[in-house]
């Protein structure tokens, strides 16, 4: 019998697991039985699943620490994590582990997601296929294409430069950072596992990869790279924009700050002023003069050395102190000063 929605949970570990449950009937349940004595709660979410799952998880489901919940219209994997999230916060718990349905993600290696968060090393970890390069070999040729271009795409946006394998869903985050993040502003579909990381990065959260092998059933995925790849591009572009207006401009003015603008001046003249010049010598028909040319050359060069340092501060910068220990903090800093 699964747990009563109204019942308070009974905390031990504070590790609390979500699983949105959309037409996973077929797998569910072996996850369920699957899941360690190290949980304590588990939140599988019904995200108005036109196969029932939620009726058929209450139906089924024997492990009393399972707590249906459900979306009253479908809001994609992101959505369905966000209703999971927001409940297991308003519970008390201290880690937040995100488990898919379908069977590819073994709860075996929870212990693994959740140790460097209650250590105090990281405020979220995720999974990462590409860490043993024998392993990838499991992974479809076409995913592994595509994760490889997504992984690069989302280093740019997200800031997390040492963190690979970003569309990979099985992570675990520390209940008080994700009480900080903007829930109705993170992307509620496929784009939600890299928007949260772009989301983290603004808040200067540390994030980790954890090993893990490419494991495939017989589900077949719902992301296709021939139709997400433009909104992708896009998203992370957008994204890219926001965290360096946000990191360099709006919270900071760094000497990073001052050489991106540099490059932007400076490319941008570089480009200009030479294309400019090379239409008018082609339309006509004359050599461009040397010191036109050298100019040119010489902007668009320092330009995209001023960028190159501009990225190398940027990699440099990958938060390093996690944000749970500091937001922990924040009741003895408000006590004292109170009592001083």
């Amino acid at each position: 019998m699964t747990r009563d929605a109204n019942a308070p949970c009974s905390w031990t570990s504070g590790i609390a697991v979500v699983i949105p449950s959309y037409k996973v009937t077929r797998h569910i349940l072996g996850v369920l039985a699957a899941i360690g004595p190290e949980v304590d709660a588990v939140y599988c979410v019904d995200d108005a699943c036109p196969d029932n799952s939620g009726e058929f998880i209450e139906r089924n489901a024997t492990d009393p620490r399972v707590r249906v919940l459900r979306n009253p219209h479908n809001q994609g994997v992101g959505g369905a994590m966000i209703t999971g999230y927001q409940q297991a916060i308003a519970d008390g718990a201290t880690v937040i582990v995100k488990i898919d349905g379908d069977g590819q993600m073994d709860p075996a290696l929870l212990p693994a997601f959740v140790a460097p968060i209650l250590a105090g090393e990281a405020d979220y970890t995720k999974g990462n296929r590409f860490w043993d390069l024998a392993q990838i070999r499991q992974m479809p040729l076409a995913r592994r294409i595509g994760n490889l271009g997504l992984s690069f795409m989302a280093k740019a946006s997200t800031g997390y430069w040492d963190v690979f394998d970003p569309t990979n869903g099985y992570t675990a985050i520390h209940a008080r950072v994700a009480a900080m993040l903007p829930f109705n502003s993170i992307s509620k579909r496929y784009f939600f596992e890299t928007d949260i990381l772009f989301r983290l990065n603004t808040v200067r959260a540390v994030v980790i990869d954890v090993p893990m092998d490419a494991r495939y059933g017989d589900e077949t995925s719902g992301l296709k790279a021939s139709k997400i790849f433009f909104e992708f591009l896009f998203k992370h572009a957008r994204n890219l924009g926001k965290r360096v207006g946000y990191n360099y401009f709006l919270r900071d003015l760094s000497l990073a700050s001052l050489e991106l603008l540099a490059a932007v001046l400076l490319l941008g003249f570089g480009l200009g002023f030479g294309g400019w010049h090379w239409a008018n010598s082609v339309q006509s028909e004359s050599a461009t003069p040397v010191g036109t040319v050298m100019i040119a050359t010489v902007a668009v060069v320092s330009g995209l050395q001023f960028l190159l340092a501009f990225f190398g501060y940027d990699i440099a910068s990958v938060p390093r102190r996690p944000l749970s220990q500091l937001l922990a903090r924040r009741p003895l800093i408000k006590r004292i000063s109170h009592d001083e």
